[in-house]
Order: C-alpha cells, then structure tokens, then sequence
C-alpha cells in the first residue's frame, strides 16, 4: 500500500470538500497528470465535457460490458465523436455467449453478483491498473448508499486515489450544466430510466429505483 499517496487523497478530501467540481477535477488533473483516468458509465457526459475544457489528454474508460442498452452505446459513440479526448472501451474476457456457455444462461438472473464482477468489476480493474487515480460521476443525492461520498478518497481496494468532483451536485446542479454546456445526454433518462446500467438489470425508475428491481442489489461492485 502506498502510504504517502493514501495521506494525500485523505487530505485533499478535506481540503477540496465543498470547492466546485471544476476545480476538484482540476486538481485531480494537475496533479496525477496522464495518470488520472476518468471512468464514464454514457448516462450525461458532464465529466466527460467539464475533463475536455481542463485537459485533453486525460483518458476516459468505458466499460462495455455486452448488456448495455443500443442508446447507451449511441451516446459513447456521441461523446467520442464530439470530444477530442483518448475514449477507451474495454470489454469483459468472455463475450455473452461465451458466459452463458461457461456460466449457464442468463448468469445476471442466478447470479447477478457474479455476472456484475465479470462484466464490470474486474474489466474497470484491468483498466485502472496503470493509473494513480480514478474520477468518475457519482453523487450523495443518488442514492442512501452514495450519501457519504467524499470529494477525494481512498479505494482502498485498488490502492488508488479516488475522485467524485460531482459528489455534492444535486438533480438541479446536473440540470443546470447540462442545459448550460449543452451536454450530450442518454435518451434514456428522457424515457423514464433515472439511472442507467445494462439492460436486463435496469427498468424505468425513480432515482436507483429501477436498478435490479425486486432484488437486495443495489451497487453493482464498482464503486
């Protein structure tokens, strides 16, 4: 475990604690350089467009985990046409076919933890590896579970710095820049989907409320 780096994001969660996204994610960027990734799950791009104005060569990962929705792929698709940021798409070892084969079918209905590590967790592990820190667009108001999210973290797990520049945003504030920036949005969040994962696991919904419904599940592993 890096000691020094640990004490640091520890710090600068204190020290960044109420300051603008724009400056948490500049801080990030300045001081890991090309070893900061942003991870974007294409529900808005407001990372993705608040990175683009602060540093270009800063990469932005997502993970194509073989179950997203076709409007979820249209909007990575979208952002990497619009922004001149490196976009790197990473997928899981094993096509859908190739799980359902080893896994039995529908692996997301006997084991969804299972299949989220499969096709999220581990695969956002391979591409963190090289970098120092990681950003991505999660915030308090998503969830209960999300409610204690700091500015700059510790993953202990990864042994990374962990950045959520948008953590204190409310529903208005990502209203606000969207309409601001002109940001590209999912459609989906136009069609009653609040929250958007892959498709057999994601129903139209309130808040978190439309993510494996009628289940315990309420985090994926990632974060």
């Amino acid at each position: 475990m890096d000691a020094a780096l640990q004490s640091r994001a520890l710090r600068a969660g204190e020290e960044l604690e109420g300051a603008p996204a724009e400056e948490i994610l500049g801080w990030a960027a300045e001081e890991f350089g090309m070893k900061l990734v942003v991870a974007a799950s294409m529900a808005e791009a407001i990372l993705v467009d608040m990175l683009a104005r602060i540093r270009s060569d800063v990469p932005v990962v997502f993970i194509d985990t073989g179950y997203h929705f076709a409007e979820t792929v249209g909007t990575r698709d979208a952002v990497a046409a619009t922004y001149d940021l490196p976009l790197i798409s990473v997928s899981p070892q094993l096509t859908v076919v190739g799980q359902d084969a080893v896994h039995g079918q529908d692996l997301y209905k006997t084991d969804p933890d299972l299949c989220c590590r499969m096709r999220k967790v581990v695969p956002l592990d391979r591409a963190l590896a090289p970098y120092r820190a990681w950003a991505a667009g999660s915030r308090r108001a998503e969830s209960a579970g999300r409610a204690s999210l700091k500015v700059v973290d510790w993953d202990a797990r990864r042994g990374k710095v962990k950045i959520h520049p948008l953590a204190a945003w409310t529903d208005e504030d990502v209203d606000r820049y969207v309409a601001e920036h002109d940001v590209i949005v999912n459609p989906l969040l136009s069609d009653g989907y609040e929250s958007v994962g892959c498709w057999p696991c994601t129903r139209r919904g309130a808040g978190r409320d439309g993510r494996w419904t009628g289940t315990n599940k309420t985090e994926c592993g990632i974060h």
